[in-house]
């Protein structure tokens, strides 16, 4: 029989030692501060220096007119030059100049050009090129069409998609591209937080038999129930993480005004007609406020749910087996070559996230999802992108718990057995023989 209190007593240790530490503290307060830092600091970057490029390109026109345009887009980067192309080639060679572009007198036909440099430039070396040079000549062909200005303008304005959820309520707007990017941070935290607290159960499980602490504790606890102990509170440590998360993005959230408010300019217009600088404040935080959150995609407790049970249970699916693995081994060394056969399955689905967004109701999307040790990160993708069949939601879930169970038994019968042996370094062959005897 399992001794229940027991258990609880190891759940209560392995929560409070990890709770009281540093690392946690930092991590769980710190970390979702950093994690948005960082995700704007990127953002920003990417604005700031797309098609950016420190190279200055000399420009042949054999058109006449193509150059001059290009020219007159950006001085920083582009200038005429009446110099023949091997002049500008010994010039390159010589380091005198960055490169040049060579425009053809057919570009609107053939759409063609040639660059010359001395190779490398990044990537806005090129694209930058190309996306000025496509605008120009996409105006020029059609004006070669005779389309006046205002056709010019419609054609080039282009289409806005929006998408709208019918429910028995009516419709409303839904964002698919965004809840598709919510699918994907939640998938890459339960990534995260799997392989994160998975392997402090291993270290916690080598840490106490290097240090010869587990004979103490297996002298007054069955094996199983001291795995199962560590197991379930690390596990807690993890959903009080996630839990504290919650709460400060609720709270980023509602700050949202005040953060906004400070940097939005009052339009002088506002203020000659009489309205007071506070009162023109206000509108203007309301107004950017609304249209952000309009944007915004909204979470439903379905999803939340779901976010919460495939962490658990995946969660509980490698922590088991990290524990069973930790038992095996007497140092963290020989336990990071017996756990390579369980980290592969937890970052493959992470390099099939992206073309689970883009087609989340194909059928590699469907089977690879309830495929259990996929199904934590690859479902709730799906979940967020797109409307799961709830017959796949109802298998995925009983496929979960059944694993779950299934990992609990192999990892309590490796730890019965491991959890006391030492100076040996098993092999996987080892842990098979321990599974059946």
């Amino acid at each position: 029989m399992i001794n229940k209190s027991k258990i609880w007593t190891i759940i209560q240790h392995e929560y409070l030692l990890k709770v009281k530490s540093k690392g946690f503290i930092i991590g769980t307060f710190l970390a979702p501060i950093g994690i948005v830092a960082l995700i704007a600091f990127s953002a920003s970057m990417m604005i700031m220096f797309k098609d950016t490029t420190e190279r200055k390109l000399a420009i042949i026109d054999d058109t006449n007119m193509i150059g001059t345009m290009l020219a007159e887009v950006d001085t920083t980067k582009y200038y005429l030059s009446d110099e023949t192309s091997k002049a500008l080639k010994d010039k390159i060679i010589k380091q005198e100049i960055d490169g040049f572009v060579h425009i053809p007198s057919n570009i609107i036909e053939k759409g063609e050009v040639e660059v010359f440099s001395e190779g490398g430039g990044g990537i806005g070396f090129v694209s930058s090129l190309e996306n000025n040079l496509s605008k120009i000549v996409r105006r020029e062909r059609m004006k070669v069409m005779n389309a006046d200005e205002e056709m010019i303008r419609l054609v080039e304005s282009g289409v806005e998609v929006t998408t709208q959820k019918v429910t028995e309520e009516g419709t409303q707007h839904d964002n698919t591209q965004g809840m598709a990017y919510i699918g994907y941070i939640l998938g890459f935290i339960i990534y995260f937080l799997v392989f994160l607290y998975g392997g402090l159960v291993s270290r916690a499980v080598v840490e106490e038999k290097a240090n010869r602490i587990i004979e103490v504790i297996a002298s007054s606890a069955k094996p199983f129930e001291i795995m199962l102990g560590k197991v379930v509170g690390i596990g807690m440590v993890g959903l009080s993480q996630i839990a504290v998360w919650i709460v400060l993005t609720s709270i980023l959230v509602l700050s949202l005004g005040s953060i906004i408010g400070a940097f939005i300019e009052i339009d002088p217009n506002t203020l000659a007609n009489g309205m007071s600088g506070q009162m023109a404040m206000q509108q203007a935080q309301d107004a950017k406020v609304a249209e952000i959150m309009s944007n915004v995609p909204q979470i439903d407790i379905g999803l939340i749910i779901g976010f919460i049970f495939f962490f658990i249970t995946g969660y509980f699916i490698y922590a088991s087996l990290f524990a069973a693995v930790g038992s095996a081994v007497d140092n963290e060394q020989d336990a990071g070559q017996l756990q390579m056969p369980l980290t592969i399955p937890i970052m493959i689905p992470i390099f099939m996230i992206q073309p689970i967004m883009e087609n989340p109701d194909s059928t590699i999307a469907s089977v690879a999802s309830l495929f259990p040790f996929f199904t934590p990160i690859l479902m709730i993708v799906r979940l967020a992108s797109t409307q799961v069949p709830a017959w796949e939601i109802i298998l995925a879930v009983l496929l979960q718990i059944l694993t779950f169970v299934a990992a609990l038994w192999v990892a309590g019968r490796i730890y019965r057995i491991g959890i006391l042996m030492t100076g040996k370094k098993p092999k996987l062959t080892d842990l098979i023989k321990w599974i059946k005897m």
